[in-house]
């Protein structure tokens, strides 16, 4: 068990040097992606700061606390998809038949398919977080840890949400357009203080779609520590997560090869 285990970690890392040395074959393209990915969300942050500008308090959230938030948000997505690339097109390559690759490999499918891309713009999202972080969070040990916590978090929350909406496909066929919206959508709700919501619809975001976990994590996280919402958290998370890999077993018995023939190097 513990040798499979070691040598899943090799294949991962190959893959993830793999990736890597694609990305900085063409440095000027991966700088110019990253680079204007970080532009992109600071110009948001610049508008969220005239917002406060003009209201300082919104919902007890001030401009400290919508700044990391969004170092949060784009923190773990930014490591999420330099890592696990094609969590947002489970539902693709499963209706065009692309698994058939993977399901001649001797490794986990989902894994596999999981490692074998990387998003090259991501660099600029988790440049982007830890620069926000670094300058407005607590930089101290114990900041730095909860920070590191937060982000695992939220990338692990992107991954698995994606993937439980991906393995639609193995049910209702072409489903890119659905799961492609609702990746827009989970990505805008992060980015949200979560405590403008009210009602049914912020009982939505802890439960039918936890963005409200990723979206309040500046406040019972990073600034006033919540041990119960820190549990409910990573609960959340590991759920998701055991969820997403139940999910796409079970939808791998309904898959059907895309006959396609490919090679991996």
């Amino acid at each position: 068990m513990g040798g499979k285990a070691l040598a899943n970690i090799r294949f991962v890392w190959t893959c993830w040097k793999l990736n890597l040395a694609s990305a900085m074959e063409y440095r000027l393209s991966f700088l110019l992606l990253a680079g204007m990915m970080f532009v992109n969300n600071t110009i948001w942050l610049f508008f969220w700061g005239l917002f406060f500008n003009r209201f300082p308090i919104v919902q007890g959230w001030e401009l400290h606390d919508v700044m990391m938030l969004w170092a949060v948000s784009t923190g773990g997505f930014g490591w999420a998809a330099m890592l696990f690339g094609n969590f947002s097109r489970i539902a693709g390559i499963v209706a065009t038949g692309q698994l058939d690759v993977q399901l001649s490999q001797p490794r986990p499918v989902l894994l596999s398919v999981l490692v074998s891309r990387c998003s090259v713009t991501a660099a600029g999202d988790l440049l982007f977080g830890v620069a926000v972080y670094l300058m407005v969070g607590d930089t101290s040990l114990r900041g730095l840890l909860l920070f590191g916590l937060a982000l695992l978090i939220s990338g692990a929350m992107f991954i698995a949400v994606m993937v439980l909406a991906g393995c639609s496909a193995f049910w209702i066929g072409h489903a890119e357009g659905m799961t492609q919206q609702l990746f827009q959508s989970f990505i805008a709700l992060t980015t949200y203080p979560s405590d403008i919501f009210r009602g049914v619809v912020r009982l939505a975001l802890f439960s039918l779609v936890p963005a409200g976990f990723i979206s309040y994590m500046p406040i019972g996280l990073l600034r006033d520590f919540d041990p119960l919402f820190a549990a409910g958290a990573v609960g959340m998370a590991c759920g998701l997560t055991a969820a997403a890999a139940l999910l796409f077993r079970q939808g791998l018995r309904r898959y059907a090869s895309g006959n396609a023939i490919a090679m991996r190097s």
